[in-house]
């Protein structure tokens, strides 16, 4: 029974629980953090809360072009079977009002974000939300001679 791409994809986003976030700096180059994110699928999202000083956040706001890599259990030696995901797409801060759907996804998956999201609109951070274009789920266990998998994000639900 051949295996589902899709499926596989959303299960392992599903399953980890931080990003590599590249963005844009005002020079050009790129730079890279580290987030704590929540998935939505169909639309293809990635939630994460973040500071508004950060320089990921700041870059957002000049150019919300983004990149990252999942990487859950990596494997302790080449050689070894490997599993990866990595997605582009554009990135926004949300409103500070007006989300509390979101805000209660966030929390009930990192409760310790509470008190930061809680303080919105008037505290430091905010919730960003990128919209995922293009999937890449790299998966040598399921995909042996071709594990790199080119996934259509999902715009529109």
């Amino acid at each position: 029974m051949p295996v589902d791409e899709r499926e596989l994809l959303e299960q392992y986003v599903l399953a980890a629980k931080l990003t590599q976030l590249s963005t844009v700096c005002p020079d050009g180059t790129p730079t890279v953090c580290t987030v704590w994110y929540v998935p939505a699928f169909r639309p293809d999202r990635l939630r994460f809360v973040s500071r508004t000083d950060r320089l990921h956040s700041e870059n957002i706001l000049r150019n919300p072009a983004v990149a990252g890599a999942i990487i859950d259990n990596p494997p302790d030696e080449m050689g070894l079977t490997a599993r990866a995901v990595s997605f582009t797409g554009r990135a926004k801060v949300l409103p500070g009002n007006g989300i509390d759907g979101q805000v209660r996804e966030f929390i009930a998956r990192w409760p310790a974000a509470a008190r930061g999201l809680n303080a919105m609109p008037d505290g430091a951070s905010r919730m960003y939300e990128i919209s995922v274009a293009q999937w890449v789920l790299y998966d040598e266990e399921n995909f042996r001679t071709s594990p790199r998998r080119e996934i259509a994000g999902i715009i529109e639900g």
